[in-house]
């Protein structure tokens, strides 16, 4: 299961993190955030050593989804050393998830 982040913790999970990063801005509220669910719950799984996959509660934690620019949930976006290398918006195909992973570098 992917760790909940909070705003504290950004910089040290996401900034200065060593691994690429993976995080679905979702809210409880959102149905097709709950469809995403188990899929996010795999890739946490099966990155795990290679990516970190982490969540973040839009309607708790909203100051990180707003210096972001994210504007509607699900959003899933991709970092690397710090920076964002990409994002999908919506529900989307497991195939383009995978695909953003490897943007990232992941192998």
């Amino acid at each position: 299961m992917p760790q909940e982040i909070r705003a504290d913790d950004w910089a040290a999970e996401v900034v200065q993190s060593p691994l690429p990063v993976l995080v679905d801005f979702y809210s409880t509220y959102c149905g097709p955030c709950r469809t995403l669910a188990p899929l996010i719950d795999r890739l946490t799984s099966e990155y795990e050593g290679f990516a970190k996959v982490l969540k973040l509660d839009t309607a708790e934690r909203g100051e990180i989804a707003v210096a972001l620019g994210i504007t509607s949930v699900p959003t899933v976006v991709a970092f690397r050393d710090g920076e964002e290398v990409g994002r999908l918006v919506g529900l989307r195909p497991e195939s383009e998830y995978r695909r953003l992973l490897s943007q990232a570098g992941v192998p």
